[in-house]
């Protein structure tokens, strides 16, 4: 490539067109002359009217594109020509091409302000449907617009979020890269680089392109480029090969067989125009004779490429002349190609479009008996007018125009195949309909062929997807799809791969282990079938066992002095209180109800209040009798039996009265404890009242102290069987047990609060049973001796 430098004092010299002929260029005009070949003939179709054309080669040039627009400005007579002799020139009515973006809008800029239709067939870039620039242009394939937005779906359809982007730095990539990008991050899909380049570019550019491909982690590349840039960019990777990509491709390339021969390139996807069949053509296009191949510059270069020899003898070449034996059935290149017309129908609806719009200018009726205006002063203008109004069908295929000069989108998904003998086919696989409903546009309705080496959807994303109990955190200064993996706080699940956030579960349920879903939390209280509940209400029942076992031996023997001397009365309501005492405790077993949660504690409180006042009532008599032993004393008769009775029946009432009170203004009730444990529910009891339940307390401690300091005087006295040593160190336990039960219960989680008020419960009544009651059942079981008065007497003398 070389700079040109004008001096602007002489005419700058004539650009002109490099490289060999596109045989896809050519079929596309061979068929523009087939199509027009088709109409003249036509008896339905501008019957009696011939269309005449000139083909002219832009050389995917803006200067060369420029300079033939000019040429159509002709200001010849507009009259029709109705003889077979198109010698005469007319005025240009309608233009079809130019086969790339670019030059069709330097082309259009020209003509549009004659109002002279142009009706692309390869032209897609989505700038072209403003109506504001580009007035009067068309086009039969579809805008880029379309087909970059398929694109984007057909990527994020197969799970790829990490792409590479190589595209044409001309109209037709620019524009269409861009569509696709907006279209792409709509989608959630990143690109890890974006590369342009264009065919001209120096060979040290397109190297780069070649090795930030080749570089990249991206698996994927999608390449909005044209068939030219494709191809030298191809060349320069297949000299260095890069690791296996999967292309993605766009219509100017994907469904060209011309690249199949780069066998990297295998498994390629892209969109590409309906393949199509056009009877006839294939005929046509291989009825080349030698007289028309001389006759024509541009097909004399093609048939002197396709052969290697010369037409016509020249000093400049080394080529052998041709002998008149090429046979064109014989040659196999795109030309000759005619099992997959896409482009090529492209350009036959364009020619019959055209054809149609001047007809419904020129002629009244559309069969062979319409009648012609053959003389008519034709405009330009009226074929335009005409061409937006067109709706016809043509060998099965519809043609129309929207106000954009769009057709309906209609796209084939094409994959490169490898078959049997080792060539690259180019195979229809699926279908993008943009008429369809919202979601139902894109199907693949055949097996996908992947890049080399690979046998199912290959992967391409910048971080493996987060499962389901993690979340993504964004890598600082990266694209969003480069994401860290991190497991749900605790509490929080995650039921989605790739999800952003965590979600809380409702307050009644958890995390199950990995963290993707919530479950029921387990429910938690002391029941009769834990451990701690079997032995707790194995001592509770054996407790009671004890007490009863014990009134039984005291009432078999209810006779005798221990019991007796011991103020038999009290005993036995001392005992039966223990033995409520010893059973209150199941009550704190087994799933809180509302009325276990009252029962619980009031009869807790109740029952210890009377053990209590039967010990006080006890400790009392035996000051009481120490004095009765006073001369001149007749203090017992104030502290009888009736008075005993009455003692324990008042001190027991004040305590009825304080959980009557209780239960009345704010009662215990059972909760599910949320809080203690974030992961179960404890089902317990909650004190509704918590002066209620301190005062229950209170009230027990403020008897047992008065008990224990009465003991505590009485320790010393001349007592049979020194009754009120043993009351003192049995309310010394129970206020041992009691004083830490306080800091015990307080600090306990969950069920163990419970546990611990029944040990409390059992720990005390014990205490009472063991130090008040075993010494007597000792001597009247296994001391019988000792039971009597005459012990009882030397035992006080002594």
């Amino acid at each position: 490539m070389h700079t040109v430098y004008n001096n602007y004092t002489s005419m700058p010299e004539p650009v002109k067109c490099k490289g060999s002929i596109i045989s896809s260029e050519l079929q596309s005009s061979r068929a523009m002359v087939f199509a027009i070949e088709e109409i003249n003939n036509s008896t339905e179709l501008l019957p009696g009217i011939r269309l005449g054309y000139k083909i002219y080669d832009s050389c995917a040039s803006v200067p060369v594109a420029v300079h033939v627009a000019f040429q159509f400005l002709n200001t010849f007579d507009s009259v029709l020509s109705t003889g077979n002799n198109c010698s005469q020139s007319g005025m240009v009515m309608a233009v079809v091409g130019d086969s790339g973006s670019t030059t069709s809008i330097s082309m259009s800029r020209v003509i549009s302000s004659f109002n002279i239709p142009q009706v692309s067939h390869f032209a897609t870039c989505a700038c072209l449907s403003d109506k504001q620039q580009y007035p009067s242009f068309f086009r039969t394939i579809p805008s880029d617009q379309f087909q970059a937005e398929a694109l984007a779906k057909l990527v994020k359809h197969f799970g790829w979020t990490w792409i590479g982007a190589v595209w044409s730095d001309s109209d037709y990539g620019n524009n269409g890269m861009a569509s696709f990008l907006e279209a792409a991050q709509k989608e959630g899909i990143c690109v890890e680089y974006t590369v342009s380049f264009y065919q001209t570019d120096p060979q040290s550019k397109i190297q780069k392109v070649a090795d930030v491909i080749r570089r990249s982690t991206a698996v994927v590349i999608v390449a909005f480029a044209a068939l030219g840039d494709m191809r030298i960019l191809l060349e320069e990777l297949s000299h260095e090969p890069s690791p296996p990509r999967q292309w993605i491709g766009s219509e100017a390339w994907v469904t060209t067989t011309e690249l199949t021969r780069f066998g990297f390139c295998a498994g390629a996807i892209g969109f590409g125009i309906q393949t199509s069949v056009i009877p006839g053509l294939r005929d046509f296009l291989l009825s080349l004779s030698p007289s028309q191949v001389a006759a024509s510059p541009i097909l004399t270069e093609f048939w002197e490429d396709a052969f290697n020899c010369t037409l016509k003898k020249s000093a400049d070449t080394d080529k052998k002349m041709c002998n008149g034996t090429e046979d064109v059935q014989n040659l196999q290149s795109q030309y000759t190609d005619t099992s997959q017309l896409r482009i090529t129908n492209m350009v036959y609806k364009a020619v019959y479009a055209i054809a149609h719009a001047i007809h419904n200018a020129v002629c009244q009726g559309t069969n062979a008996t319409a009648k012609c205006d053959k003389l008519t002063k034709l405009e330009s203008k009226q074929v335009l007018t005409q061409l937006k109004k067109v709706n016809f069908s043509q060998n099965g295929y519809d043609v129309s125009f929207n106000a954009a000069g769009d057709p309906v989108a209609i796209y084939e998904l094409v994959n490169w195949q490898k078959s049997e003998s080792g060539i690259t086919e180019i195979v229809t696989v699926g279908m993008y309909d943009i008429s369809l409903p919202v979601g139902q546009e894109f199907r693949i309705n055949r097996n996908i062929t992947w890049m080399e080496g690979i046998t199912k959807v290959p992967r391409s994303v910048c971080t493996a997807s987060c499962s389901p109990g993690t979340h993504k955190i964004l890598q600082k200064g990266k694209p969003i799809c480069c994401y860290d993996c991190i497991p749900c706080p605790e509490g929080e699940i995650s039921n989605t791969t790739d999800s952003p956030d965590c979600l809380p579960c409702h307050k009644e349920f958890w995390p199950n282990a990995k963290r993707d879903t919530c479950i029921p939390k387990p429910v938690e209280f002391l029941s009769f079938q834990d451990i701690l509940g079997i032995i707790l209400s194995t001592f509770s029942v054996l407790g009671a066992c004890l007490a009863i076992i014990t009134a039984a031996i005291f009432f078999h023997h209810r006779t005798t002095p221990i019991v007796r001397a011991n103020n038999s009365e009290l005993s036995f309501l001392l005992l039966i209180s223990l033995t409520l005492c010893f059973l209150c405790s199941l009550t704190f077993i087994g799933a809180p109800s509302e009325w276990s949660c009252m029962l619980r504690h009031t009869a807790f409180g109740i029952t210890f209040v009377l053990c209590i006042s039967c010990v006080l009532g006890k400790t009392i008599v035996v000051l009481m009798a120490f004095k009765a032993t006073l001369p001149g004393s007749n203090v017992m008769k104030w502290f009888g039996p009736p008075q005993q009775r009455m003692t324990v029946v008042s001190f027991t009432f004040v305590q009825v009265l304080i959980c009557s009170i209780w239960l009345v203004i704010s009662p215990p009730f059972p909760i599910k404890n949320l809080t203690t444990y974030k992961e179960k529910i404890i089902l317990e009891c909650a004190l509704g009242s918590q002066i209620g339940f301190w005062a229950v307390l209170g009230y027990i401690g403020l008897l047992a102290s008065f008990c224990f300091v009465s003991a505590l005087l009485a320790r010393k006295l001349p007592d049979n069987f020194n009754e009120a040593k043993l009351i003192t160190f049995s309310m010394l336990i129970f206020c041992a047990v009691w004083i830490t039960f306080i800091p015990a219960y307080v600090s306990s989680p969950g069920k163990f609060t419970v546990v611990v008020e029944i040990f409390a419960i059992l720990a005390s009544s014990f205490g009472l049973m063991l130090c008040i009651f075993a010494p007597k059942c000792f001597i009247i079981v296994f001391k019988p001796e000792k039971n009597t008065k005459k012990y009882l007497m030397s035992k006080n003398q002594s």
